[in-house]
């Protein structure tokens, strides 16, 4: 085995912390960094991470402001980049020493702590070891295996939302010109059901607010079922901004988040004194899967107090712009109280306080993540937020609006350019257009049908442009037995991950540039593009040497694919060569898009369209944004169990575990926790530090995750938190959101066993 030591997860409880960042960031910052790149490469990324000249931040999509830090980053970013641009590497040896069934017995830290994949890896039928292949007959051998198939929609690309822009556009045409639509995808997972709730609402499946809006407009800001300081940090900065300027924030969220209490701003002397910005002015804990009920509750307060002293609903703005109010208004005026309150776990008296700050305010932005968007109810959740910002004309003007915040750098660009299964037909009519082919019209499989697809024998290839499915996908056990049950599977990666090691009958690791790389095409250097969770779109450009000469850029190992399989029908060849190409094409099919090699050299980029916002255009079918009626309802959960959602722990970004410490948790040493409320421990007859098995209940089946330590929190009574990934074996596969799919990540019935039974 390798020689980098296995730590085991022994999680230690201490206090939680109470305020993020500060000097103790800087600290974690460095120390990671330094351990990984050494002092040179340090210097060398981090000090160009986030700059117009640089390259953007790998990890979440948090926008850049207009006047910029020489250090523009924060500690998860620096944590990213470092994972990145670590100086360790996984080449031919350290496969030939470790087989298959050796790595599966790691855990997901210690795979990817080993260093970068330096070449082209195949494993063959049987075999027990991946072997070297050159990149040449690795692409004769996926465009072999693809021309097999009996029928294209035998394959399915996925995609993370790491790629970029040019990588996304390429890749999606791959699928479609193969003749598939089967492009599943991490939004799949996390905000399809905003982009659902929000196409119906309003037109367009995106946010309508600005960096801009939350810093320096918005008089509240309310953040839902969202944990900036571990998940955007760089948030904290806009909304201490907007402290300064008066401005009011609500959290809601189940579990008390230390950067939403008090951030310690490094930049400044203040937060590097440790007196740091108080955030919230308000937190409501809010029961999980109860946003729904509170949001209908709000709703109904308003309309209420509208009928008392009136001038409370932004009567013009529903006259010209909306539609349906009449409806929404019968169906809150019947609500019943006690209902709400048991549903939210709230007091009316609480709903109400937060309603006199919707009142007294003149812009009110809503910003929300997975903790809305992965439960059943979710697009009926996020539907009821938009009718709370209709009512008082809370979208298009200055400092007001709904911001889903992403989670991954560009996985809002990568459905901007194409990657999606559902893709309408005026985009498939201009692919059709551009490059002389009929492109499939059949919508194809999102990330839960594809699972369902591959263990049911229906894929013959799987293909992944980054990211880690076997991790980042609900129900492991059926996820990675549906992967095996492929003939071919492929993988584009920096890393060693879980994925790789639950393969078809072959598979491929293929490894490809980091953004923090230099990208050099037929002698020319390139750079690629991104957009943000603010609809910006700017350059990045990497601006280390490769971590080894064999590796390739996402761009080339997609085209390298096409043009093996296709030869130059389409100019595979031209656009691995040169990327201007490549956004040529952007700008004839992707509206928004025109001059683009000219707006995006621009510093900063550009923003595109957005009818709501621009206009208070909105693209709905009835022509207006649209007032819905989504009846309050929750998770019931029977007598001696709780409701689990999953969160992310402060030392990891999505499925990546950069080490085993959550210290705004108070958690050392290991991720296998379970937070529980003290009351829910005494009514269970179980104490804090007991180590439990955790099993979850859904329609008669059950599912293990086995030896958590109980740790005592202020979760809501009835509700508990673990870590993604090592919960997701909990989450049933076809337990999804109504309309979206997404997994119920977020809202999972358990019951707690003794550990061994």
């Amino acid at each position: 085995m390798s020689d980098e030591p296995v730590r085991a997860d022994d999680p230690k409880v201490g206090q939680r912390k109470h305020s993020a960042a500060g000097v103790p960031a800087i600290a974690h910052s460095m120390q990671y960094a330094l351990t990984e790149m050494g002092a040179v490469r340090t210097a060398r990324t981090l000090l160009r991470m986030n700059h117009i000249d640089g390259f953007d931040c790998p990890s979440c999509a948090w926008p850049d402001p207009d006047r910029r830090h020489a250090a523009e980053f924060c500690e998860n970013g620096a944590k990213a980049v470092a994972w990145e641009a670590t100086r360790k590497r996984v080449g031919p040896a350290f496969f030939a020493e470790n087989s298959i069934e050796e790595l599966r017995e790691q855990p997901d830290h210690w795979l990817e702590h080993n260093g970068r994949l330096t070449e082209p890896m195949y494993l063959a039928p049987d075999a027990t070891h991946y072997a070297p292949i050159s990149w040449d007959e690795a692409f004769a051998l996926v465009a072999d295996r693809l021309r097999a198939m009996p029928d294209p929609n035998r394959a399915v690309f996925y995609t993370s939302g790491r790629a970029s822009n040019e990588a996304a556009f390429v890749y999606q045409l791959l699928a479609r010109r193969l003749g598939t639509n089967n492009l599943p995808d991490c939004s799949n997972m996390c905000h399809e059901s905003s982009g659902a709730a929000l196409t119906e609402t309003i037109g367009v499946g995106k946010g309508t607010v600005t960096m801009s809006d939350i810093a320096d407009e918005a008089e509240l800001i309310v953040v839902v079922g969202q944990n900036p300081g571990t998940n955007h940090p760089r948030m904290l900065t806009s909304l201490e901004q907007a402290k300064k300027r008066g401005a009011r924030i609500v959290a809601i969220n189940p579990l008390p988040e230390a950067g939403l209490i008090r951030f310690r701003n490094p930049q400044t002397p203040r937060g590097l004194a440790g007196v740091g910005t108080p955030i919230a002015d308000r937190y409501l804990p809010v029961r999980i899967n109860g946003d729904l009920a509170l949001f209908n509750g709000v709703n109904r307060a308003l309309i209420e107090r509208h009928d008392r002293d009136g001038n409370v609903l932004d009567e013009d703005f529903v006259e010209r712009y909306t539609d349906g109010l009449a409806t929404a208004i019968t169906h809150w005026r019947g609500l019943d109280w006690a209902e709400i309150e048991r549903q939210s776990g709230l007091t009316r008296a609480q709903i109400e306080e937060f309603v006199d700050d919707v009142v007294a305010a003149r812009s009110i932005t809503v910003c929300w993540a997975m903790g809305l968007t992965q439960h059943r109810n979710s697009v009926p959740t996020i539907r009821e937020i938009v009718d709370f910002l209709l009512l008082r004309g809370n979208i298009g003007r200055p400092g007001a609006g709904p911001a889903p915040i992403r989670g991954h750098s560009n996985v809002q660009g990568d459905r901007t350019m194409g990657i999606w299964e559902q893709m309408p037909d005026t985009f498939l009519d201009a692919i059709r257009d551009e490059f002389g082919f009929e492109p499939p019209r059949e919508h194809g499989v999102d990330t839960v049908k594809a699972i369902r697809a591959m263990r049911d024998g229906e894929v013959d290839v799987f293909v992944g442009l980054g990211g880690n499915f076997a991790a980042a996908t609900p129900d492991t056990a059926v996820t990675t037995a549906a992967l095996e049950n492929c003939k071919l599977t492929v993988h584009v990666a920096t890393k060693l991950n879980r994925s790789h090691l639950h393969h078809g009958r072959e598979a491929l690791l293929l490894p490809c540039l980091g953004r923090t790389e230099r990208d050099v095409q037929a002698g020319v250097e390139q750079f690629v593009t991104v957009e943000d969770s603010m609809s910006v779109v700017h350059s990045s450009r990497g601006r280390l040497a490769p971590g080894s000469p064999q590796l390739r850029s996402e761009i080339a190992i997609v085209c390298g694919i096409g043009e093996a399989l296709f030869g130059e029908d389409v100019g595979w060849r031209t656009m691995r060569e040169d990327y201007r190409v490549i956004r040529k094409h952007i700008e004839h099919v992707v509206p928004g898009f025109h001059s683009f090699e000219e707006r995006v050299k621009h510093p900063g980029g550009f923003i595109l369209p957005s009818g709501p916002r621009d206009s208070r255009t909105f693209d709905t079918a009835v022509g207006k944004a649209r007032f819905t009626v989504n009846p309050p309802d929750t998770v019931e959960v029977p007598d001696g169990h709780l409701l689990l959602t999953t969160v992310r722990s402060h030392d990891q970004f999505n499925t990546t575990v950069y080490g085993l410490d959550d210290r705004y948790r108070g958690i050392k040493g290991g991720r296998r926790v379970l937070f529980v409320n003290r009351r829910d421990l005494d009514a269970l007859h179980v104490h804090h530090g007991d180590v439990v098995d955790v099993v979850s209940t859904w329609q008669g089946e059950e599912r293990r995750a086995k030896a958590f330590r109980l740790v005592e929190y202020d979760t809501p009574v009835g509700c508990a938190a673990a870590y993604f990934p090592e919960a997701n074996v909990l989450v049933p596969l076809d337990s999804t959101a109504e309309v979206s799919n997404t997994p119920t990540s977020k809202s999972v019935v358990i019951r707690l066993e003794p550990a061994g039974i």
